[in-house]
């Protein structure tokens, strides 16, 4: 190879090589949202809605029906719900598992009219074991107690549990179900006007200020919308269409572009870690509930239930899996997240729920 050929491909290495470099440094494309997607739909409060219920239908894991007050007002209502049928039994002759006293409430939009569907929640008042396989008998909903019904629940519930229990969502004594309310009555409705402030669901100025600049951008120029805070920008649009509430529907379709955020979300529980992007953790040595984690230690790739060894530079999600392999609870795989939050090492926010 001639001296001309030896530095045009030293030259073309260079040149690959630079070019990595910019690819690798370049930013992120940002996420875009629409604006609708980022504030509240409306500013009125939900309706709160509240009824006591019966579950049936579950596998022995229902309240005790004898050996305790904690199954009385269970049995009561069973008794109760029967003479509905013109079926008297006398409450000393009921021995059954299968059913389970609960609390079932919801928030309902108060723009919802009658036959609209909501999500309701159940928990259990009495001492059941779980709720999991469960079915809400008809249960009258109402906004405060003694009132008039508003709404009605039932359905087949949806339980979440542990999955390592001996049983499916064992200890599951809360469910939900997703369009089990329906709504019967007209509610109280405020009265709709269209807003002239844009209320974030989650305030924060940089994402108020993109809204405000894109508005002005977009609404004919400066002077359109204005940043009051954090949580709310306020709209002056000079133009507007035909009617401000079609002015305001048009803005809450333009499109922003969101600022990256960096956040660790666990679920306490069975241990899920959602965090966004390659999110990388520095030197940090951690000691909890028997488990050492030391990341900037040569990589282990046999670790054993104490100690456990990461290289400089690994992410978040390599310590979770890390983490998950030695079968850590919910709880330890949160706590160290947080040890290392707190001692610098991580540089996001971390969200324990």
């Amino acid at each position: 190879m001639s001296r001309r050929e030896s530095l045009g491909t030293l030259l073309g290495a260079m040149l690959l090589a630079v070019l990595a470099a910019i690819i690798a440094a370049a930013p992120l494309h940002a996420q875009e949202a629409r604006i609708r997607d980022l504030v509240l739909t409306d500013v009125a409060p939900p309706v709160r809605l509240m009824g006591y219920g019966l579950v049936t239908g579950l596998s022995g894991t229902g309240d005790r029906v004898s050996g305790g007050p904690g199954s009385r007002q269970t049995v009561q209502s069973v008794v109760n719900l029967l003479r509905r049928f013109d079926i008297e039994v006398p409450a000393e002759m009921l021995r059954t598992r299968n059913v389970a006293a609960v609390l079932v409430t919801a928030e309902v939009n108060p723009y919802l009219r009658a036959g609209g569907r909501f999500e309701v929640r159940v928990s259990s008042v009495g001492d059941a074991q779980s709720l999991h396989g469960g079915v809400l008998w008809m249960t009258p909903l109402v906004a405060e107690a003694g009132g008039r019904p508003m709404a009605g629940a039932q359905g087949a519930l949806i339980t979440t549990g542990d999955r390592t229990a001996r049983f499916a969502s064992a200890g599951a004594t809360t469910a939900r179900l997703p369009d089990g309310g329906m709504l019967e009555l007209e509610l109280p409705r405020p009265q709709g006007t269209a807003q002239t402030r844009l209320l974030l669901r989650e305030p924060d100025i940089l994402v108020a200020t993109r809204i405000a600049t894109v508005v002005d951008s977009l609404a004919g120029g400066p002077g359109n919308a204005e940043v009051e805070d954090p949580g709310s920008v306020r709209l002056i649009l000079k133009d507007t269409l035909p009617s401000l509430a079609a002015a305001v529907a048009k803005v809450r379709e333009f499109k922003i572009k969101l600022p990256r955020s960096n956040k660790v979300i666990i679920d306490g529980r069975d241990g899920t870690v959602v965090a966004g992007g390659d999110l990388q953790v520095g030197a940090a040595v951690v000691s909890h509930a028997g488990i050492t984690l030391s990341i900037g230690a040569p990589a282990d790739t046999t670790a054993t239930r104490g100690d456990v060894r990461m290289a400089l530079g690994t992410t978040v999600q390599q310590i979770a899996a890390a983490l998950h392999a030695i079968a850590s609870t919910g709880t330890e795989v949160a706590t160290i997240f947080e040890a290392l939050r707190a001692v610098g090492a991580l540089a996001a926010e971390v969200i324990v729920r």
